[in-house]
This record gives C-alpha cells, sequence and structure tokens, in this order.
C-alpha cells in the first residue's frame, strides 16, 4: 500500500482510498487541481458580486429554492446547512470510513468544479493529515442530494462544531480543531452547500466493501478447492476446454484458479478410478458460481471508481467555460444498484460455501468422522460452526433485499425520487463481513478434513493454505471455544496473507 496518495482530477483507485483509509497514507492534491479550485472559486465571487441568482449560493435549499438570500445572509447561509443539515443518528461511523469519506471529499473538491475555497480543502487534508475524525452517525441519508446527513456532519467539524475524536478520545469540534492547530473556518458563499452535497458516504463504505469483496471471492477458490481434495473430488471440472465454451470471465478465472491449487494432487489422483460419475454442484459447479460473483465484482469496481473521479455536487462550475449547471449529478442511484448487486453477488459465495460446510460434516455425504472429530459424542466438532455458517447466510439473503428499488420523497416533493444508495451501501457491508465468517468455518474445516490424509500430499495451493491455517489454529483434537478458531482465520483472509500465502506458491489469483 502507499504511503502518500496524491488527489487531482482523476485517477483514483480502491487501493488509493484503502492505503487512506487503512493504513494511514497521507494526502496532498496536485497543483493542477489547486489551479483548478482557484479558478473555480474566484467565478463564484463574481457572480455574487453581480448578485446574480444562483441556487444554493444566493438562494435557499431543497423545496426552498426559491427563497433568495440577501448578500449580508449569504454567510450565515452556509453555516445554517451544516446546522439544519446534521440530523444524522445511531452510532458513529468506523474511523476507517470516516477516514474513506473525507478523502472522497477532498477528491470530488480536487477536480475543481464546486467552487469550494482553497482554504477549506486545506482544513479537510489537515483534519485526515493528522488524524483528527469527525464523528458522523451512520444513520439518516437517503442517497439523493447526496449523503446530506453524514457530510453536513462531517463539515461540521470545519466550523468548531459538531465532534470529533483525537487520539481516541471524543471531543467537541472547537477542541479538535485546536489540537491540530486550526482555527474554524468562517464560510463564504456556496461552500456549506458544496461540503454536504454529494455520494461520498455510500462511495466511501461502498468502496471500502468493493475491496474486501474482491479478495473475498479469490479466496472462495481457495476454500472450494481445499474442499474438493477431502471430499474426493474430480479437478475434470476446471479443465479449461468446459470454459472455453461458456467465456464468461469469472467462470474461466475460477476454474483456473482452482486447477492451479489442486496441482499435483495426491489425494486427487488417488480415486481416480472411483465409481463416482459427477460432484455434487457446490463442487462441480464451483466456477460457474463463484464466476458469476466475481464478474458482478468486476463491474461494482468500476462503477466505484469511476464514482470516486466524478464531480458530484450541485451547482458545478465549469472553469474552462467559466459558467455553471445545475444538475444531479449527487444523485446515488449507480452506487446503489452496484451496492445492491455485490451484496446478492456476496451472498451466493457464503451460500455455497455453506453448502460445502454442510458436505464437510455430514458424514452420509463426506465419508469423514461426523463433524470432523473423533470420539463423537463426547466431542461435537464442528456441529454448531455449521450452525453459525447458516445463520449468517440466512442473514445475508435478508440483506441482500435491494434498497434501491425503494424511494420516498423528500423536501416537500422537490426531490421525489431517492436512492437509498448509503443504506445499500451499509447493509452490503455487513454481507460482506458475515460471508468472510462463512468461509473462514469452510477453511477450518477444510483444514480439519485434510488432517485425515496423513499418507497423501494435497495440491500445491492447498498445501500452502493448510500449512498456514495451521500455523495459526491448531486441529481440533477434543472440543474447545471454536468462536476463538473462527476469529483468527476470519483475521488471517481479512489480512489478504492467506491469499497471498497461496499465491507466492502459485501466481496470482484471477
Amino acid at each position: 500500500m502507499k504511503s502518500e496518495v496524491v488527489l487531482g482530477i482523476d485517477g483514483m483507485t480502491l487501493e488509493d482510498l484503502v492505503s487512506i483509509a487503512r493504513d494511514n497514507a497521507r494526502v496532498k492534491i496536485s497543483e493542477d487541481s489547486i489551479g483548478r479550485i482557484n479558478e473555480a472559486r474566484r467565478l463564484i465571487e463574481g457572480w455574487v458580486r453581480e448578485g446574480r441568482i444562483i441556487y444554493g449560493i444566493t438562494t435557499g435549499f431543497g423545496a426552498l429554492s426559491d427563497v433568495i438570500i440577501s448578500g449580508e445572509d449569504t454567510k450565515q447561509l452556509q453555516k445554517n446547512i451544516l446546522m439544519s443539515h446534521a440530523a444524522g443518528v445511531g452510532p458513529p461511523m468506523d474511523r476507517e470510513i470516516v477516514r474513506a469519506i473525507t478523502a472522497l471529499r477532498i477528491k470530488d473538491f480536487a477536480r475543481g468544479n464546486s467552487g469550494i475555497r482553497l482554504e477549506t480543502v486545506e482544513h479537510l487534508l489537515a483534519l485526515l493529515n493528522q488524524d483528527i475524525s469527525p464523528v458522523i452517525p451512520e444513520k439518516g441519508s437517503v442517497g439523493a442530494s447526496g449523503d446530506l446527513a453524514p457530510l453536513a456532519h462531517l463539515g461540521l467539524v470545519l466550523i468548531g462544531l459538531g465532534e470529533a475524536f483525537v487520539n481516541g478520545k471524543r471531543v467537541e469540534g472547537e477542541r479538535a480543531l485546536k489540537e491540530g492547530g486550526l482555527t474554524p473556518l468562517k464560510l463564504q458563499a456556496g461552500e456549506g452547500l458544496a461540503l454536504v452535497n454529494g455520494t461520498q458516504a455510500m462511495t466511501a463504505i461502498g468502496g471500502l466493501a468493493t475491496y474486501d469483496a474482491d479478495r473475498l471471492a479469490k479466496t472462495t477458490d481457495i476454500a472450494a478447492a481445499m474442499s474438493l481434495e477431502v471430499l474426493m473430488g474430480s479437478r475434470t471440472e476446471f479443465d479449461p476446454l468446459i470454459h472455453q465454451v461458456r467465456p464468461h470471465p469469472g467462470q474461466a478465472g475460477s476454474a483456473d484458479n482452482m486447477q492451479r491449487m489442486t496441482r499435483d494432487s495426491e489425494i486427487i489422483t488417488s480415486h481416480k478410478d472411483c465409481g463416482r460419475i459427477q460432484d455434487a454442484y457446490t463442487l462441480r459447479c464451483s466456477p460457474q458460481v463463484h464466476g458469476a460473483s466475481k464478474d458482478v465484482i468486476g463491474f461494482v469496481k468500476a462503477t466505484i471508481e469511476t464514482e470516486m473521479n466524478s464531480s458530484t455536487n450541485n451547482p458545478l462550475v465549469f472553469p474552462e467555460t467559466r459558467g455553471f449547471l445545475l444538475g444531479g449529478n449527487f444523485h446515488g442511484q449507480p452506487v446503489a444498484v452496484a451496492m445492491d448487486s455485490l451484496s446478492i453477488a456476496v451472498s451466493e459465495l457464503a451460500n455455497i460455501s455453506e453448502r460445502r460446510i454442510e458436505r464437510l460434516v455430514n458424514p452420509q455425504l463426506s465419508g469423514l468422522p461426523a463433524f470432523l472429530v473423533s470420539d463423537g459424542g463426547l466431542n461435537s466438532g464442528f456441529m454448531i460452526a455449521q450452525y453459525t455458517a447458516a445463520a449468517l447466510v440466512s442473514e445475508n439473503k435478508i440483506l441482500s433485499h435491494p434498497a434501491s428499488v425503494d424511494s420516498i420523497p423528500t423536501s416537500a416533493n422537490k426531490e421525489d425520487h431517492v436512492s437509498f444508495g448509503t443504506i445499500a451501501a451499509r447493509k452490503c457491508r455487513e454481507v460482506v463481513k458475515n460471508a468472510e465468517h462463512v468461509l473462514a468455518i469452510e477453511l477450518l474445516c477444510g483444514a480439519q478434513a485434510m488432517d485425515l490424509f496423513t499418507n497423501m500430499k494435497p495440491g500445491e495451493g492447498t498445501l500452502a493454505a493448510y500449512r498456514l491455517i495451521r500455523e495459526k489454529v491448531p486441529r481440533l483434537e477434543r472440543d474447545r471455544v471454536l468462536a476463538d478458531d473462527i476469529g483468527e482465520i476470519t483475521r488471517l483472509l481479512r489480512s489478504g496473507d492467506l491469499l497471498e500465502c497461496v499465491e507466492r506458491v502459485i501466481g496470482k489469483f484471477n
């Protein structure tokens, strides 16, 4: 990951976002962006001096857009929008999400279409680089006119209001600024609206969830390959010829991953002449199911990165034409649909994983000891771990109900269609977390079953995965607290260490 990220007009990636949000990369803006920000600001100030009527700058907001604001009240208007729109509720968003929101807000401003002052952007940079994390309640955005409530809470700290976490302590906004050597801003015309208009909350949550889902999908291939081996499955279903005649890229990629994972497997070779005609769908169709989800993840990643590199304010200032336009780039529908799609795709990865877990622990399906433990009856083994996986996949089915097909009118019916993109993103993040736990359980079960094949060598990739799992969690000889084991493997999965370990042996995953 990067130690410094330069935000400019274009070019921000998901990896940049993760570096900032999770790895505390420092952030700066490019010289080109500074020029555009200043140029757009000069246009705003000129229009205000001319007395032009511009939405949100010299008028009220939403259904109050017909109310003209006098010149002397323009500055108060900008403060009022932050205070009135800071109506969020619920627990504060996680630090990594707040850092991601702040970075994306800066990135939007760096494109030079908002008309905000450079000084205001520099204050946001200071919050990020000094790890001052505004308190942003997680609920309250309908995902159109932007993420108004979350972004208002972010903006409050800039003017010395609201709250922020500094060195782990929750303090008032003015004190937080003082700790960073900053003074409260006095917002100028148009800046309050610029701070709250945008899709940065949903894009931040969705971006981190997408990054995690991409890693999860690759790890699902690892778990499936381990399960296939110990369940005496066949490598035939990974033959490239099968996937060439149905050329979905995700499907072919998963098949290739699992073929390389199981390369030179003595376990699979040992039963090549057995009487089984075909494997169960959870094994045989794993490339098709995993691949469909991977293709969705590819679409979602493209959507999120497009949104990260977009201007989502209203009005939009265009320095190149010396004009402004009113539009609807703040509407979160692209992100909302993408997040709902991602929830479904990740839920399916967990669904098929849980069915493989059932095959592993059920002796009638696996031919292995019941619940993968010796002295069954006295020991329950992985019985309840499968219950946990079942609970998580069923919860995901509920969370995968799409938010984007819902809408409710707001602002006296002026804003009569909303996206619920932030709710879609929050749900999706939970789906990904649940799926990570399910995959951790499958990996534990796969490693436990592999312990039974002491005289046969697994495939190159599955052996690497098995060894790393066993470095973290010992074989289950008798019952112990499984929550600790699940937590350990979940952390191994989330860190990316498991994927990197396998890739060092078989090459990069598709």
